[in-house]
């Protein structure tokens, strides 16, 4: 009889998953503190080919239900799993929705028609819609809360609240039509699922909003600015506050901060004869 599996034994058919995940963890959040526009979209190409396509590891809503009763995997024949949930919570308390904005397969595949779908061609949302639009995806989270909360069942109709089905491939022929015609309305309007109808974007967000220590820093001009306002595509930024349950740590604002050329904050200490700081 054989004695008792080692952690080695346990680890090993793990290992490469454990250093494919930390690595492109690593990479997207280089990504993040450089705030650079090209690795963002390099960390978009990877969180679509490798947690999409070739993993489809993405935080579903249903994720969050297994953590009411326990029923999730095993931790040591599972711990890539319990890596990236860990690195999902960890970051959006400390940072906000950076899973949204930079790591989800969904939010990455969508974000990356920024650069191919003309600016004449998206819909501009008025703030005054577009802030109670926001509040849709909190009535879906609530939505299929109910409905587990009723059947215990974490699949379900549940998969028709989410499109990342799509990564694995499968689905029914109506699936199919409603994930066509989500895809084509997000043409029109950005990041429509994200921004409007994601419950795991719900999710995050109220965590966003009870914790995010590191905060994005703001300047005294901020309250009479409305460049960064213009700017945020996420309708993240309301005249001087920025919704910390809708901001996905895009970097635009972020980026327009340290601009020395076009944030009034540098422009004005130009004109007052201040001292021209490096960022």
């Amino acid at each position: 009889m054989g004695g008792a599996e080692t952690w080695g034994e346990i680890l090993r058919p793990q290992l490469l998953d454990l250093i494919l995940l930390s690595a492109f963890i690593a990479f997207a959040m280089v990504s993040f503190f450089r705030k650079s526009v090209a690795l963002k979209y390099a960390t978009f190409v990877l969180a679509v080919g490798y947690l999409g396509f070739t993993k489809s590891s993405l935080v579903s809503v249903s994720d969050v239900f297994r953590l009411t009763d326990l029923s999730v995997p095993e931790f040591k024949y599972s711990v890539t799993w319990y890596v990236f949930m860990l690195f999902v919570v960890a970051s959006t308390v400390l940072w906000g929705r950076v899973y949204c904005g930079r790591v989800c397969a969904f939010g990455a595949l969508t974000q990356m028609l920024d650069p191919i779908v003309p600016r004449k061609m998206r819909l501009e949302i008025p703030v005054r819609i577009e802030k109670h639009a926001n509040l849709i995806k909190y009535g879906v989270l609530a939505a299929v809360l109910g409905y587990y909360l009723a059947t215990k069942d974490v699949a379900g109709p549940i998969r028709y609240a989410e499109p990342f089905w799509m990564f694995g491939l499968f689905g029914t022929t109506g699936m199919w039509v409603g994930l066509a015609v989500l895809l084509v309305a997000t043409v029109f309007v950005r990041n429509l699922y994200c921004r409007f109808l994601c419950p795991v974007g719900a999710t995050l967000g109220l965590i966003s909003s009870a914790t995010t220590v590191f905060r994005i820093k703001r300047w005294g001009e901020c309250n009479s600015c409305k460049i960064c306002e213009k700017t945020c595509e996420w309708g993240a930024i309301r005249g001087p506050r920025i919704v910390k349950s809708e901001c996905v740590r895009c970097d635009d604002c972020e980026r327009l901060y340290h601009d020395q050329q076009k944030c009034p904050h540098w422009i004005i200490l130009r004109r007052k004869g201040g001292m021209f700081v490096s960022a």
